[in-house]
């Protein structure tokens, strides 16, 4: 039998993580990423974080048009519009 009833554990798998890491571009040290708020959107999953080196990291899932210009976007106030 399962540790949890099956309703919880179908919300446990679609909750995206909170936090990712990844290798910086400019130095290949470990830059951690924080997924960013959004409105009840599930088109997109923006991350984002600052290396040590102070290279901002951007990742995102997603519908790939979302994605495209949350990563291409150099504007801080950001946001998915419908």
């Amino acid at each position: 039998m399962p540790a949890f009833p099956s309703i919880f554990s179908d919300l446990i798998m679609t909750k995206p993580a909170r936090f990712l890491t990844f290798k910086c571009a400019k130095c290949t040290k470990p830059v951690k990423v924080q997924l960013q708020k959004v409105s009840a959107c599930s088109h997109i999953q923006p991350y984002q974080g600052i290396c040590a080196c102070g290279e901002i990291k951007r990742h995102a899932t997603g519908n790939p048009e979302a994605v495209k210009s949350f990563i291409e976007s150099n504007d801080h106030s950001w946001h998915h519009h419908h």
